[in-house]
């Protein structure tokens, strides 16, 4: 009774909001640039890395860490990307160190830790924190978004122990034969709310527009190849992998060459590592039953919030293990499980959060662009 109890809130969680958000084309204000898919663990720039500086009441002062050591701060800007601000007025770092200090007084946005918290039952939905004091706030669309802040700086020094891709043409024979020979691709998307670009400033309808990921991998993809490169998006917000097993016959009427399956936030809720790995399988292998030459790309989510107390961590790396040990060739892994563990070692919740709770930030939905990018797009 308890897991379903869990599966329905988490599923409130995860629909509470439209699933769709327009094309990225018709939000003017947003323009790709390959900077942005820039791999972040790759040279020396991180382009527009998100904080969201945390205020001392008695000080006024706020701090916040970047992934890595600091050498060149390039500019830090509100998260629409219209204020930039001052260095010594509005920030100041130490080169070297993660750590940038926003005095009283600056233009930064900053926030109270207690500001990130409500009542208990005072939100739609119970986000009940770990330490038992109160609930995690909810943020339904931009609410993170508008207390965060982007740094783009060069790095004195690019550790990162964490897995991370490598393009290898033999891994996804057909897709990357198909991009380098020009030939149509067709691409389809299944997989939750983080799928369906939730939180994403675009779908929120806010400044900068930046598309989901799905979006920015296309745009990615077009800017490196001239094949006409199609991408279908069944995702659908509150979904797990037993959902995905029936929506097989929707994906092989699309004739993709390439599925992308994201799940496992959802999957959290209740549904074993044995069973998440077995229906995954299944959805490959009713795929293939159809389509024999398709190919895959598995994504092993990102993580939530830590201090969510419904939230099972522990089943999250064994989920990313079960999706490993499907790979072949024609089956590649998407690991973000590994760069959001990594990540919470250097960052907070809050730095990457759209909502909260389980879903990506603009810099989050970049990230996975990235790691998805790194598959499909040779460096050289």
């Amino acid at each position: 009774m308890k897991i379903k109890l869990f599966n329905i809130v988490l599923l409130f969680v995860c629909i509470a909001w439209p699933t769709q958000n327009a094309p990225a084309e018709e939000n003017a204000s947003w323009k790709y640039h390959p900077a942005a898919l820039q791999p972040f663990w790759a040279g020396e720039r991180i382009e527009g890395e998100s904080v969201l500086f945390l205020r001392d009441a008695k000080t006024g002062e706020a701090l916040g860490s970047l992934l890595f050591p600091i050498a060149e701060i390039e500019s830090v800007k509100s998260s629409s990307g219209e204020i930039t601000y001052r260095e010594g007025a509005d920030y100041r770092f130490d080169p070297g160190t993660r750590e940038i200090v926003v005095p009283a007084g600056s233009q930064i946005v900053t926030t109270l830790p207690e500001e990130l918290r409500r009542p208990a039952k005072s939100q739609r939905h119970q986000l009940t924190h770990r330490d038992g004091n109160g609930e995690i706030l909810f943020g339904a669309k931009l609410e993170y978004h508008k207390m965060q802040t982007l740094v783009t700086y060069k790095t004195s020094e690019k550790n990162w122990p964490a897995a991370t891709p490598k393009f290898d043409p033999a891994a996804l024979p057909t897709t990357i034969g198909k991009l380098r020979d020009e030939k149509p691709l067709s691409i389809v998307l299944l997989g939750d709310s983080i799928s369906t670009g939730c939180n994403a400033s675009g779908w929120g309808g806010g400044a900068p527009f930046q598309p989901a990921y799905q979006d920015l991998l296309l745009q990615h993809l077009k800017a490196h190849y001239s094949a006409n490169i199609t991408l279908t998006n069944l995702s659908i917000g509150g979904k797990a992998t037993p959902w995905g097993v029936s929506m097989i016959d929707e994906v092989a009427s699309h004739k993709p060459d390439l599925v992308i399956i994201a799940f496992g936030m959802n999957d959290s809720a209740g549904i074993s590592v044995e069973n998440y790995g077995k229906n995954t399988a299944e959805m490959i292998a009713k795929t293939r039953d159809k389509l024999p030459d398709a190919e895959f790309i598995l994504i092993a989510t990102m993580l939530g919030n830590r201090d969510w107390i419904r939230l099972n961590h522990d089943v999250f790396p064994k989920y990313r293990d079960a999706l490993a040990s499907l790979c072949e060739t024609g089956v590649a892994l998407a690991d973000m499980t590994s760069v959001w563990e990594e990540f919470f070692k250097r960052k907070k919740d809050a730095d990457l959060t759209g909502n909260g709770v389980n879903h990506p930030n603009d810099f989050g939905h970049r990230v996975y662009a990235q790691v998805l990018s790194a598959l499909l797009v040779d460096p050289q």
